[in-house]
């Protein structure tokens, strides 16, 4: 693999696979607002929040963590001007006190708190503007959670960057990601390069999935599929990943290591993983390797559907996972792409309706199509180029995938949104 393509493959997992604590869009949220008040330099008296349908659509049924159990946008707002760390990106709201949430709801109080939805192209936009006396401070982040284009304090610009309001923006590293390269990247890789990273996400990841294991969180799909289904490895990786799931979505305050901007991506993409590869007592060496298969391939679905959409984003995270699977088992190019075109054939149209409980019973689903797509590969078993959706070869298949997500289910998500909104 030469050194551009090998560079620009690690920067993509170093930008992808960072901490987050809690679902991601309200997280962005509230950074924005941590943003704005630090900039501000004081307390803001007036809020006015800009944001798209799809940050609602994701914000609204989903615990904001240290909240005490609060949903909602004006709840990440104010956690992030009482007591968010703007410095801490995607860990803004790391801690709080009984102190601060009571000043957090003193606050709410009395701002004069406005929201509006955005009319943007982009399905990411958010805009922050807050007000104390003659002084404001406004925050424009877009196309992703922490992609500040304009910082301004009164009448000073202090972060101007250009920006498009593309539907979908393509960082120019991500247009060189294809499966064969993905395999033959993990193939390649020096251990070095992504065991800190990889290392990172097992260790927090999986300390989420036995929180959600051993706590009460969400509709505890995790748990109900073990009493339902027993042990076996199979039930165990869809088990997993939904537990970590449960946790994340009801509040747990714990870390994951997102993938694609999403904490259940990341979970769907690398539990099942680390599932398997213990159950096949495989070296830690091939664990990273089947982990960056899995990761990059979830990317690279990801990559021209955009990081909020109608579609699922669980379903390309299980089809990365299957084909993490299929790498841990010996799989090379042929069989990783035949599991990835299975998959995607299965589960491709499940719809996103928002962060919330019934995550984590998606993402079992997801997991089991990755899982089904791999075995079919196993046993000589495949779909082909016109069979539905299907396109002869991975990559044909794959932007056929990103097109019907990204253009074809834009009058769903319109309508999933408006459906939302009139049900409280």
């Amino acid at each position: 693999m030469d050194k551009e393509k090998y560079a620009a493959y690690l920067d993509i997992l170093r930008e992808e696979l960072v901490e987050a604590m809690g679902c991601t869009e309200p997280i962005a949220v509230a950074y924005a607002a941590a943003l704005a008040r630090q900039t501000l330099g004081r307390m803001p008296e007036r809020v006015e929040l800009t944001v798209s349908g799809n940050i609602i659509k994701n914000v609204k049924s989903v615990i904001v963590p240290h909240t005490g159990g609060r949903k909602g946008l004006r709840t990440a707002v104010a956690a992030g001007v009482c007591f968010g760390d703007a410095e801490k990106e995607l860990q803004v709201l790391s801690d709080a006190d009984d102190e601060q949430l009571a000043g957090m709801d003193a606050w709410l109080n009395k701002v004069q708190f406005t929201i509006r939805e955005s009319n943007a192209n982009c399905p990411f936009d958010l805009h922050v503007l807050a007000g104390a006396g003659e002084d404001s401070a406004y925050v424009h982040i877009i196309s992703h959670h922490t992609n500040v284009v304009t910082l301004r304090r009164n009448d000073e610009l202090l972060v101007d960057k250009p920006f498009t309001d593309d539907a979908v923006q393509v960082p120019e590293n991500r247009r060189l990601l294809n499966v064969e390269d993905i395999v033959r990247f993990s193939d390649e890789v020096k251990i070095e390069d992504v065991k800190d990273l990889l290392k990172r996400q097992i260790d927090d990841n999986i300390a989420i999935v036995y929180a959600g294991l051993t706590g009460k969180y969400g509709a505890a799909i995790g748990k109900i599929l073990l009493l339902s289904y027993g042990n076996s490895v199979q039930n165990r990786a869809k088990a997993w990943a939904a537990a970590g799931s449960d946790a994340r979505m009801d509040g747990c305050e714990l870390p994951v290591v997102i993938n694609s901007g999403s904490g259940n991506q990341g979970l769907t993409a690398s539990v099942p993983v680390i599932v398997y590869a213990r159950e096949c007592g495989v070296s830690e060496e091939m664990l990273y390797r089947a982990l960056v298969v899995s990761n990059l391939v979830t990317i690279h679905l990801k990559t021209g559907i955009g990081s909020l959409s109608a579609y699922c984003g669980a379903t390309s995270a299980g089809a990365g996972a299957g084909a993490g699977i299929c790498y841990l088992y010996g799989g090379g190019y042929e069989e990783i792409s035949h599991t990835i075109i299975n998959a995607l054939a299965i589960n491709s149209g499940m719809i996103c309706d928002g962060a919330k409980a019934s995550c984590a019973a998606k993402i079992a689903s997801a997991v089991e199509a990755g899982m089904l797509g791999m075995r079919m590969n196993m046993h000589d078993s495949q779909f082909y180029g016109g069979d539905g959706i299907v396109v002869t070869g991975v990559e044909n298949t794959i932007r056929a995938v990103s097109t019907i997500a990204r253009e074809g289910m834009r009058s769903t998500d319109k309508e999933v949104i408006r459906l939302m909104m009139e049900n409280g």
